[in-house]
């Protein structure tokens, strides 16, 4: 969230940064909330005060009915006060965050291309997607997935398992190189620290989380969630540097909507596996740090040696927490174009706020702490690039050379 002092201070900043983001929150109602909320606080403080000093020494019984009569007007005021409250929090939490000044403004297609690596792939035959390869090749099974299931899920089978668990092994070798510190996540969490993340099981998001009957808990959509809620309610000490954890963790989304052409095969499917990095750092450090963030994400692609591009994301696409957003995208035969693999994005102290993670600073006080996150390795996208771009004409797939220590083999074929 954002701070409700800049806000009040900053009230046209706010609409215009809404606006580009493509966020309709009534700031005007949320400030008229804001003052009938802290007008209602201080009269509740001031007739407490007022109850706490007529019951000290011995009260006469005309003072203990005008108490009674205090309290009965602090428990009206606060009923008041709790549907302010619910209307308040309501607005506060669907403002989105801040923005980069160098953000593209505009729609999900305003990106603009920061820079771009290879050729798309040429083939001297016909190529196919990559469901067709996995099909072809018996490494997936989207049928008994569907009926033990359902629709979108699928059995990863023989060499696709392998590659899952190489790419895995993969970017957890390339993250701890740069400092990351390895977690294995639960799969659940509680509806609060998804709130906190940005992720509301309860609202706009509850089409895409997957929420556990009769508890106050969902599966997770990506470790973000479980490592923002980590230090959840922490101090922490950032003297030694920023704390970096990469995690891996199972996901489990809904897709609800989606269709079309980008939702076949593995595109997007309910679950998979994915390695997230997170940071944790000083407010002065985010920046920098989000751009190592995307120095390893394409170290791990540069790696894997197929073509793609990095984009910057503009306003529109952004989502709530993020500041600002750049994606990695692969080029795939199934989009005949681009398609995303990765994403990073700095959440300043947004996420911090909800959160309520702070750091000691020199000088004794505490100050919210930035966090950012972006995708190492995702088991439904990567292997979507891998086929694609390595396949064969016999419909065998050549293996990156940089996976093939952990995969035991250079060729997946029937």
């Amino acid at each position: 969230m954002l701070d409700i002092k800049y806000i009040r201070e900053n009230p046209d900043k706010v609409k215009e940064n809404n606006k580009n983001r493509k966020v309709d929150v009534d700031i005007d109602r949320l400030l008229d909330l804001d003052t009938l909320r802290r007008d209602q606080i201080k009269e509740i403080d001031d007739l407490r005060a007022q109850r706490n000093q007529g019951s000290k020494g011995k009260p006469s019984p005309d003072d203990i009915a005008k108490m009674r009569k205090v309290g009965d007007e602090i428990k009206k005021l606060e009923v008041k006060l709790e549907k302010i409250e619910t209307e308040y929090n309501d607005l506060f939490l669907k403002i989105p965050n801040l923005t980069h000044k160098d953000s593209p403004v505009g729609a999900e297609n305003d990106f603009k291309v920061i820079e771009q690596h290879g050729q798309p792939t040429k083939f001297d035959f016909a190529p196919k997607d990559h469901e067709q390869l996995m099909l072809d090749l018996g490494v997936i099974d989207f049928e008994r997935g569907a009926k033990v299931a359902a629709s979108k899920f699928y059995f990863a089978k023989g060499d696709l398992v392998r590659l899952n668990q190489a790419l895995i092994s993969y970017g957890m070798e390339i993250a701890t190189k740069h400092g990351y510190e390895l977690l294995e996540t639960p799969d659940l969490a509680k509806n609060e620290l998804l709130a906190g993340v940005g992720y509301n099981p309860r609202g706009e998001a509850q089409d895409q989380i997957y929420t556990i009957e009769n508890t106050d808990l969902s599966l997770i959509a990506t470790a973000e969630i479980t490592v923002g809620g980590f230090h959840a309610g922490e101090i922490l000490d950032l003297s030694n540097g920023p704390k970096k954890y990469v995690a891996i963790s199972h996901c489990f989304r809904k897709e609800a909507g989606a269709y079309g052409k980008t939702s076949k095969g593995l595109y997007r499917v309910h679950q998979f596996t994915k390695l997230e990095l997170f940071v944790f750092c000083k407010p002065e450090e985010s920046e920098n740090l989000h751009q190592e963030i995307l120095s390893i994400e394409k170290e791990i692609v540069d790696g894997l040696a197929f073509p793609y591009r990095v984009i910057d994301i503009p306003t529109g696409d952004l989502g709530g927490p993020a500041y600002r957003k750049y994606d990695i995208e692969a080029w795939m035969v199934m989009n005949e174009g681009f398609g995303e693999i990765t994403s990073t994005s700095n959440c300043t102290d947004y996420q911090a706020r909800r959160l309520n993670i702070k750091y000691r600073k020199d000088d004794g006080s505490n100050e919210y702490i930035h966090t950012l996150n972006g995708t190492a390795i995702v088991t439904s996208r990567f292997p979507i690039a891998i086929f694609e771009n390595n396949q064969q004409s016999d419909g065998s797939i050549v293996v990156p050379e940089v996976l093939r220590k952990y995969l035991g083999k250079d060729i997946i074929g029937k």
